[in-house]
């Protein structure tokens, strides 16, 4: 896995997988298989909801280790089904209104490799402080283990 700051309000996360990108695929968009590969090993994931459709919604929630409940959300802007997502990402905080908020701008590209795939995702954050903000946050560790989890399930599929 490769992250990248191609501009100031960017981040490019980079991976391959040794799988089939419709199984990358699937398991990035079925909520059965999202709930066993969201949290990372960071937690368990306790609710998964996806309307996979431009202008659908989504909202997962996790349960750290240590007991926390952390919430994400967004709305789906494009989808092309087994090709790319585009969807925001909000991340909950206590006493914010949620609806106030659309978050970075994420774009998943799925590209076939053979029998292979590379997943790109592509964050707009906006700004240089929200990007260094969600840099300096830890998520490497955390995306680095879902990107593992996400190899093995989609590995469980063939």
């Amino acid at each position: 896995m490769e992250i990248t700051t191609p501009a100031d309000d960017r981040i490019l996360i980079t991976r391959e997988f040794d799988a089939p990108k419709h199984l990358v695929y699937r398991v990035w968009t079925t909520p059965e298989l999202v709930k066993r590969w969201w949290a990372g090993r960071r937690g368990t994931t306790t609710k998964v909801e996806m309307d996979l459709r431009p202008g659908g919604r989504w909202r997962f929630v996790l349960e750290t280790n240590d007991g926390a409940e952390v919430g994400f959300h967004g709305e789906y802007r494009e989808v092309v089904p087994d090709e790319k997502i585009v969807y925001t990402e909000v991340f909950e905080m206590p006493g914010v209104d949620l609806d106030s908020v659309d978050g970075p701008l994420n774009t998943a590209t799925f590209t076939a490799l053979g029998d292979r795939t590379r997943l790109e995702l592509l964050t707009e954050t906006g700004s240089k402080e929200l990007r260094d903000m969600i840099l300096e946050s830890g998520m490497e560790v955390g995306v680095q283990e879902q990107m593992v989890l996400i190899e093995e399930l989609a590995n469980s599929l063939r």
